[in-house]
């Protein structure tokens, strides 16, 4: 599928954002005054940069309202649900800990629980795609959830329990690429299931439903060389995961955790461009594209 920047933005910063507002709700670091501030301001500046960003990839950015009604059977809407009702029920926390010098447990806790819900979420909304085999898997969950919790401890200065994410991070990353390496094989798809003429025997194209571009092959149909997907691959697991673990060995101090969590970020861009690069989408079977 094509890979939006929009997406890219929207999963990697309000994932980082969220995963922040969960470590800051559960009390793992419970700062007050002004590093309270800085602290829930970064957690809200990137969920709500994330959100925005999110906004912008639908066609009608005025109509993002809509996305709230449909969260009995929309993973997207159920997503915005829960966005925003985080975001609501940790502000008394985020508030009382910053203007009184007083946490409010409580709606930390609460805040925490649907912040983690939230990520889930976002990566439901990916996973419960049938017609996109690579994505439709448990795998892809423990990506989102992983990248958004080690990001958000890294941003809390966490540094013991970031690496440890980290490394969960990249063995998550592996299972999920190994496993959507055969999921569209053992997904059944054929461009004889595509037509529905499969019954009849062995079906091939004579020419492409289109001799020019449209929206489909414009959004749904990316290919990225195999060459170029291992590079990446071995890019976001470096970067992103292992770069990070190997610094948070060292002493944890504000540079370092600095450093970690910048290669962190920078290798999440990679992966999540290729998680959209790589994603293959049945229609492809109708243009050939298999």
């Amino acid at each position: 599928m094509h890979p939006a920047p929009s997406l890219i933005l929207f999963t990697v910063l309000s994932g980082a954002g969220f995963g922040l507002l969960v470590w800051l709700g559960l009390g793992l670091r419970a700062p007050t005054g002004f590093a309270a501030f800085i602290l829930f301001g970064l957690g809200y500046g990137l969920a709500g940069a994330g959100l925005i960003a999110a906004a912008f990839h639908l066609g009608h950015p005025e109509r993002a309202l809509k996305a709230f009604t449909q969260w009995r059977s929309s993973w997207l809407s159920r997503e915005a649900v829960l966005a925003a009702a985080t975001l609501a029920v940790m502000a008394p926390h985020a508030a009382s800990s910053v203007f009184a010098a007083t946490p409010l447990p409580v709606f930390g806790w609460l805040g925490a629980v649907l912040a983690l819900v939230t990520i889930f979420a976002t990566a439901m909304i990916y996973a419960q795609i049938k017609a996109v085999p690579r994505w439709h898997h448990w795998s892809t969950p423990p990506v989102f959830l992983f990248a958004a919790l080690a990001g958000g401890a890294a941003l809390a200065g966490q540094a013991m329990l970031a690496l440890w994410l980290m490394l969960g991070l990249a063995v998550a990353m592996i299972v999920h690429w190994m496993a959507g390496d055969a999921q569209f094989a053992s997904a059944g798809s054929t461009t004889g299931t595509a037509t529905g003429l499969g019954k009849l025997g062995s079906v091939r194209l004579l020419e492409p439903p289109h001799s020019g571009q449209n929206y489909l092959l414009r959004e749904m149909v990316h290919v990225v060389g195999r060459k170029h997907a291992t590079k990446l691959r071995l890019i976001a697991l470096g970067a992103g995961a292992v770069l990070p673990a190997l610094l948070l060995l060292f002493p944890a101090g504000y540079m370092v955790i600095a450093l970690a969590l910048i290669a962190h970020i920078f290798g999440m861009l990679a992966q999540r461009w290729l998680f959209f690069a790589e994603a293959e989408h049945v229609v492809g079977l109708y243009y050939g594209k298999r």
